[in-house]
C-alpha cells in the first residue's frame, strides 16, 4: 500500500482522498450517469467497489429496500473470491471472520441399522496446492457490507441511493443516446409509492436478481428446468451429539439427505435439509412448510445424533431448479457484432441454481468483475465499445458449466444410498459421493474457469514457457520475496482491483544487466519504443503503471540485486515529488517457514520458477487481465506479438481524448 506519494498522509490509509467535488460525498442521484448500478446484491456490490475506483467515472447504484441487506442467504466462499477479495485489500478482514472449512465428513447410513448414520469418510476440503486461500464461510450480508464500505472510502465516496426500484428501461435506436432507466420510489418496506423518476445511463447493469426487471426489459428470459424437488435451509444455534457439528458434513440417511455448514462466529449452524420430490407443477411448498417441519426431517435425518434448535436466524424453503438466460445483455443473436451493448445483467438475473453447490454468490461476483474493469476501459476511451460484447460470451460460458455441475451434485447429494442387504433397492454407493466430491473439488474452490481464445485470451503456442500460468485461467500466485525490503509475498497479491493489466517478467538465465538479456531487451522495449504498449496506451500525463503494471521476477537472490543497476524502468518516478517506486522486482527465491502464505506441501527447494515451470533459460512473460486471468504467455523477446495483442483492443490515446466520445 503506498499513500505518502504526494505527500505525508495522517490517518486510515484505506480512506482515499476524496475526489474533485466529492469533499461532501456523491451528493443526490443525478438525472445523467455514466453507470446504473441496479441492486446490491454480490454482483451489484462487486461492480460498485470496482468502478468507485474510478471517480473521473459517474456510478451510481440503486436498491429498493431502504438498507442494507441484514441477514444474507449465501454464505460460501470459495478460494478464489478470496482471491478476488484480496485484490480489493478485504481478504485479510474476510478470513478474520470467518469459518475456514479445513475437512468435510461423509455420512451414511450404518450396515447395522439402517435407520441410523455412520461417518464413512472425511477428506481435507481444499486439495494442497489449489490456492494459498481457504474456502470459507462468511455471511453474504457481511461480505456486501464490505464491498459497499470499501466503495465508500474511496475517491469517488460512493454510496447506495436505497428507495429506488427499477420499472424498466427504455433502450434509443440511437447507439449513442443514454438510456433511459424509469425508477420508483419505496416505501419502508420496499413496495412501490406511485412517485417515479428517471435516470439517463450510458451503461445499465441489472444485478435485481432471479425476478430482474431489467432481464424482462431486454426481453431476455431464464430458460431452464425445475427438479421437482423441495430443500429446506435453517441457520441455527444447536444443542447436539452429533460429533462432527463444527466440520462440514454430507450426510445421506434412510430418510433423506442432510448437508451441514458450520457459520462464522464459533456456533451458528446452517442446515439444508432433503424435503422430497413434489408433484409436478407444485408450487405451494413454501407456504405449507414450517420451521419445525425442517427441523423435524433433520433430526430424523441425524439419527442416532439428536438435535435441538436453541435460536433460530433465519430460515427458508426452496425447489430445485436451474435456469440461465440466452445473452447477458440487450444485444440479440443476429446482431452481436453489429451493435454494441448497453444494458447487462448480472448473477442472480442471469443464472439461478440450487445453494448445495455453493457457488451463486461467487460466480455472481465473477460476472461483475469481467464487466467492471471492461466498463472502465471503454468509459475512459482506453478500448472501444466492442470491448463490452466479450462479457456476454465469456461469462454465459460458464454459467452454463455451472448449472451443468450443479445438476449433477443435486442429483448426487439427493440420492438414496445403495443397501448392501437389497442390491435391487437401487441407488448409490456410500462413497460415490465423496469421490464426486473430490472431482468436482476444483470445481467447487472457484478454479475451473478457462476463458476460450478470444479478444482478450491468447493461443498457447508458448504455454511451454509457464505451463503452471494456464492461459485463460486465473493466475496462480506462489510465494516470492520483494527485492527492496526482503519482504515475502505472494507475487498475485500485488494485483488490485483497479483496472490495470499486469504484466509479470520473468527473467531469464542472462542478468538483467547484461547484453544478452532477454528480460533487458523487454524492458527497453516497453520503456522506450514507438510500438510499447505502455507508450501507445497510456494516457498523456499519467504514471507509467496506470495502465500496465509491470513486475519483474529475477532468479537471483535478493541480497545479490544492487538496486542501482536495474533499468529505470523497473523505479518508476511517481506522484508530485518524483518518489521512486521499489515495488516492481521480485525475487524467485527458495521458500522457507516464514514466507507469507506457504503452500501446504510445499518443499523447502522449490521457487516460483519451479512451482510453475517457468522456463530458466528463456524465462517467459506472463500477461494478467484486469480480472486476474492470463490473457498470454509469451517469449520474452515477442515484442511485436505482445503489441499487436493490446492493439486489437486498445485505442491509441494520442487519438481519444477519453469520456467525450458519446
Amino acid at each position: 500500500m503506498q499513500y505518502h506519494l504526494d505527500g505525508y498522509r495522517y490517518g486510515d490509509p484505506t480512506i482515499e482522498p476524496a475526489a474533485l467535488g466529492r469533499d461532501a460525498g456523491q451528493g443526490p442521484l443525478p438525472e445523467e450517469v455514466d453507470v446504473l448500478i441496479v441492486g446490491t446484491g454480490p454482483a451489484g456490490t462487486v461492480l460498485a467497489a470496482q468502478l468507485a475506483e474510478f471517480p473521473e467515472i459517474t456510478t451510481r447504484v440503486v436498491e429498493r429496500r431502504q438498507g442494507p441487506l441484514p441477514v444474507g442467504q449465501a454464505d460460501g466462499v470459495s478460494c478464489r473470491t478470496v482471491e478476488m477479495f484480496n485484490a480489493f485489500g478485504l481478504a485479510t478482514t474476510l478470513l478474520d471472520e470467518a469459518y475456514w472449512v479445513n475437512e468435510t465428513t461423509f455420512w451414511a447410513p450404518s450396515s447395522h441399522d439402517r435407520g441410523g448414520i455412520t461417518r464413512t469418510g472425511q477428506i481435507q476440503d481444499v486439495a494442497d496446492g489449489l490456492s494459498e486461500y481457504p474456502h470459507v464461510i462468511v455471511n453474504q450480508a457481511r461480505m456486501q457490507e464490505m464491498l459497499l464500505a470499501k466503495a465508500s472510502k474511496s475517491a469517488s465516496r460512493l454510496e447506495v441511493d436505497y428507495g429506488f426500484k427499477a420499472l424498466g428501461v427504455d433502450i434509443p435506436e440511437d447507439p449513442e443516446a443514454r438510456v433511459t432507466v424509469t425508477l420508483e420510489v419505496t416505501d419502508q418496506d420496499g413496495k412501490g409509492t406511485g412517485t417515479t423518476r428517471t435516470v439517463q445511463a450510458r451503461y445499465v447493469v441489472g444485478c435485481d436478481g432471479a425476478r430482474s426487471v431489467i432481464r424482462t426489459s431486454i426481453g431476455r428470459s431464464l430458460h431452464g428446468d425445475a427438479q421437482n424437488h423441495a430443500w429446506g435451509v435453517m441457520d441455527i444455534l444447536p444443542v447436539t451429539d452429533f460429533p462432527d457439528v463444527r466440520k462440514k458434513a454430507v450426510m445421506q440417511s434412510a430418510s433423506g439427505s442432510l448437508l451441514q455448514i458450520p457459520r462464522e462466529g464459533g456456533n451458528l449452524v446452517r442446515y439444508y435439509v432433503d424435503l422430497g420430490d413434489l408433484p409436478e407443477g407444485d408450487r405451494s411448498v413454501r407456504e405449507r412448510t414450517t420451521f419445525e417441519d425442517i427441523l423435524a426431517a433433520a433430526q430424523k435425518a441425524l439419527h442416532p445424533y439428536t438435535l435441538d434448535a436453541k435460536d433460530v436466524a433465519w430460515w427458508s424453503v426452496y425447489e430445485v431448479g436451474q435456469r440461465v438466460t440466452d445473452g447477458f445483455d440487450d444485444v440479440p443473436a443476429e446482431s452481436v457484432g453489429v451493435l454494441d451493448p448497453r444494458v447487462f445483467i448480472a448473477g442472480d438475473a442471469c443464472h439461478t441454481h440450487s445453494a448445495k453447490a455453493g457457488q451463486g454468490m461467487n460466480v455472481s461476483m465473477q460476472d461483475t468483475y469481467n464487466l467492471g474493469w471492461k466498463l472502465a476501459a471503454v468509459l475512459q476511451g482506453r478500448s472501444a465499445k466492442s470491448l463490452l460484447a466479450t462479457y456476454s460470451g465469456e461469462r454465459q460460458k460458464i454459467a452454463r458449466e455451472l448449472i451443468d455441475f450443479d445438476k449433477r451434485w443435486s442429483r448426487m447429494i439427493g440420492s438414496k444410498v445403495s443397501d448392501p442387504n437389497d442390491p435391487e433397492s437401487g441407488g448409490v454407493a456410500a462413497n460415490d459421493v465423496e469421490a464426486h466430491f473430490v472431482a468436482g473439488g476444483k470445481f467447487t474452490a472457484g478454479l475451473s474457469t478457462v476463458y476460450e481464445r478470444s479478444l482478450l485470451t491468447g493461443g498457447t503456442e508458448y504455454q511451454g514457457l509457464a505451463p503452471g500460468f494456464e492461459v485463460g485461467t486465473r493466475f496462480h500466485s506462489a510465494p516470492v520475496v520483494r527485492v527492496a525490503d526482503a519482504k515475502p509475498e505472494q507475487l498475485g497479491h500485488v494485483h488490485e482491483a483497479d483496472g490495470r493489466w499486469r504484466l509479470y517478467a520473468f527473467g531469464d538465465a542472462a542478468a538483467v544487466g547484461s547484453e544478452d538479456s532477454a528480460l533487458g531487451e523487454l524492458l527497453k522495449f516497453l520503456d522506450t519504443s514507438e510500438q510499447s504498449p505502455v507508450r501507445r496506451f497510456t494516457p498523456s500525463g499519467a504514471p507509467d503503471d496506470a495502465v500496465f503494471d509491470v513486475r519483474a521476477i529475477l532468479q537471483q537472490e535478493h541480497r545479490s540485486v544492487d538496486l542501482n543497476t536495474l533499468p529505470p524502468f523497473l523505479l518508476p518516478a511517481k506522484g508530485r515529488f518524483g518518489l521512486r517506486d521499489y515495488e516492481k522486482v521480485f525475487s524467485a527465491e527458495r521458500t522457507n517457514g516464514h514466507l507469507l502464505g506457504t503452500v501446504p506441501g510445499l518443499q523447502a527447494t522449490q521457487d516460483i520458477y519451479d512451482l510453475r515451470g517457468v522456463d530458466r533459460e528463456r524465462g517467459a512473460l506472463v500477461v494478467v487481465r484486469p480480472d486476474q486471468y492470463v490473457a498470454q504467455v509469451l517469449p520474452l523477446g515477442a515484442h511485436t506479438e505482445l503489441a499487436d495483442f493490446f492493439a486489437a483492443f486498445m485505442i491509441d490515446q494520442g487519438v481519444n481524448q477519453g469520456l467525450d466520445q458519446g
